[in-house]
């Protein structure tokens, strides 16, 4: 069973840093496009950045583009999502996914997904 867990959650201060990390387990990880996504309370879960299965191409919501770098490593199975210039509306619960096929930006093209690590920003 494909297992997506997510790690690197936590509060921080407006301003400041945070990298999520999200470890695949039985997955052809090379095979797969790799989000990220966000829930706020009382709101829809929404698309953060992806990456392509082969690495080579990334894309990133408008709120979260020159701030947030999203990265795949290849021997560890893993995929990041590195945070910089937190704002307190960046504050959700955040999910890694991975996906076959179909456009990464939108939750119907994934196959999988992790449980969450909150993420709160402070002002």
């Amino acid at each position: 069973q494909v297992q997506l867990v997510e790690s690197g959650g936590g509060l921080v201060q407006a301003g400041g840093s945070l990298r999520l990390s999200c470890a695949a387990s039985r997955l052809t990880f090379s095979t797969y496009a790799m989000g990220w996504f966000r829930q706020a309370p009382g709101k829809q879960r929404e698309f953060v950045a992806a990456i392509s299965w082969s690495g080579d191409r990334t894309y990133y919501a408008a709120s979260v583009k020159g701030r947030f770098t999203i990265l795949k490593d290849y021997t560890k199975t893993t995929v990041y999502l590195q945070m910089n210039s937190l704002k307190p509306e960046d504050t959700a619960v955040y999910y890694c996914a991975a996906a076959s096929s179909g456009s990464v930006s939108y939750t119907p093209a994934y196959d999988y997904w992790g449980q969450g690590t909150q993420v709160t920003v402070s002002s």
